[in-house]
């Protein structure tokens, strides 16, 4: 198979433009992007790929209408799009396949670039094999997954990284690829990267430092059981060197067990987002002022139980990633030990992952007062299992529950539910896409409709 690139070598001394020389392997060469998206990710990979002087094809079974965001940010650009569909000579006549983490391996069209030795990577695959990862000085990659707390997390490492070494970038699942950060890396950089499941499936290379926050059931309509699910995120250790080191969660039963895997030294941590970010920063020896510094003025992040709004004494919460159960029982927990006295009105709800939902079902049960519900196979699920468990217990006992058909009318509906101190919290446990575009997208429309209010 024809060599595409030359590794990036980060070395001390050299200067910016020898960076940029570097990437010149993929000059000419025919790259088909699969998978352009609307998160942002996709839009950074198309435009790296150009300015390596590529010649870039780009297609998605999106529209150029649903596709028309991410499409305005490559106006003007030497792109060709197929939209709507996948045709198979984009497969068996390019040099190279990008593809996007959403993509599922077995796809048919990806199928036809195996039969014709056409080689398939991800820009995250990209990433690792451009940069070099010195045990000593140089280049230090933390790779952050977990089924919930990652985004959380990295951004907090991230935050604290720059205290003390102001050439650090952040990257990944959180919607920008590495691959733009590229030019801007020199010596001793620092790259914290978000990493799902689906970014590190089909990755043979791990960070130095690598994180996992939790791990629960997730994206079971994507791997055939659990088992699948959590061996696609051992890669973000299984490659590690002896001298690389694995930050775990040691209250969570799954993440603890992995510490008898891991190929170097692994450091525990407990209870929260918080301690994990403090375990592996510490590696780095970030004077304790900078990190209370930053934990002073840290917000949350945008849609992870993020305080939108106060509004006749009713506070609004979106928590739209929170699309497992375990996600939205941890969500509950939390808003119930932190105002005992709130009644909780939540808003849940959408397409089915493959998960179970009896646990949340429980959970309904003991704190919520009102359950909304938006369409989808998951909704439908949740349903059953509060009817299997209310079937058992007094009818006053039983919470509320509404249907709603949009966004719009179920924060109509829980603003007429609720009374001063309650919380209106969107936790979903499900994912998004049969009424929205993605994720964050449900989470931009429940802050749209509360501002109307």
């Amino acid at each position: 198979m024809k060599k595409l690139f030359t590794p990036l070598k980060i070395i001390r001394g050299k200067k910016k433009k020898e960076t940029k020389e570097s990437l010149t392997g993929f000059k000419n060469k025919r790259i088909t992007v699969m998978g352009l998206g609307l998160i942002g990710g996709g839009v950074g990979v198309a435009r790296f790929f150009v300015r390596q002087g590529a010649e870039v094809l780009v297609t998605d079974l999106r529209t150029k209408r649903e596709l028309r965001p991410s499409l305005e940010k490559l106006k003007g650009l030497p792109i060709k799009y197929i939209l709507g569909r996948h045709r198979e000579q984009d497969f068996n006549n390019a040099d190279l396949i990008i593809k996007n983490p959403a993509v599922a391996s077995n796809s048919p069209y990806l199928e036809i670039a195996r039969e014709n030795n056409i080689p398939i990577k991800t820009d995250i695959e990209i990433f690792f094999d451009l940069c070099s990862m010195p045990a000593k000085g140089g280049l230090r990659i933390i790779g952050v997954t977990g089924t919930k707390g990652k985004s959380t997390t990295a951004t907090l490492i991230y935050k604290i990284l720059e205290t003390k070494f102001p050439n650090t970038f952040l990257a990944g699942n959180i919607g920008l690829t590495p691959l733009e950060i590229l030019p801007k890396i020199k010596k001793d950089a620092m790259v914290v990267l978000e990493l799902s499941s689906f970014e590190l499936e089909d990755l043979k290379k791990s960070p130095h430092i690598a994180v996992i926050t939790t791990l629960f059931p997730d994206h079971l309509n994507r791997y055939k059981n659990f088992n699948d699910y959590i061996e696609a995120k051992k890669s973000i250790f299984k490659y590690q060197k002896r001298n690389d080191i694995l930050v775990l969660n040691y209250n969570n039963k799954e993440t603890r067990k992995l510490a008898k895997e891991a190929p170097g030294k692994v450091l525990f941590f407990k209870d929260s987002n918080v301690s994990a970010a403090i375990t592996a920063v510490k590696i780095f020896k970030i004077p304790e002022k900078n990190i209370k510094k930053v934990l002073s003025k840290f917000k949350g992040v945008s849609g992870r139980q993020e305080l939108i709004a106060v509004k006749k004494g009713v506070r609004y919460i979106n928590d739209t990633t929170a699309t497992t159960p375990q996600s939205v029982i941890l969500a509950i927990k939390t808003f119930r030990n932190n105002f005992p006295k709130a009644k909780i009105i939540l808003i849940a709800g959408g397409v089915d992952k493959g998960l179970n939902y009896k646990g949340i079902a429980k959970e309904i049960k003991k704190n919520i007062a009102h359950l909304i519900l938006l369409p989808g196979t998951a909704s439908d699920k949740i349903k059953k299992e509060l009817f299997d468990t209310w079937s058992r217990i007094d009818s006053r006992e039983r919470a509320s529950v509404d249907l709603a058909k949009s966004m719009e009318q179920a924060v109509k509906r829980a603003s007429q539910l609720a009374q001063k101190d309650d919380i209106v919290l969107l936790s979903p446990s499900a994912a998004s896409f049969n009424l929205f575009k993605n994720e964050f997208d449900r989470g931009e429309q429940f802050v749209k409709a509360v501002k109307k209010l």
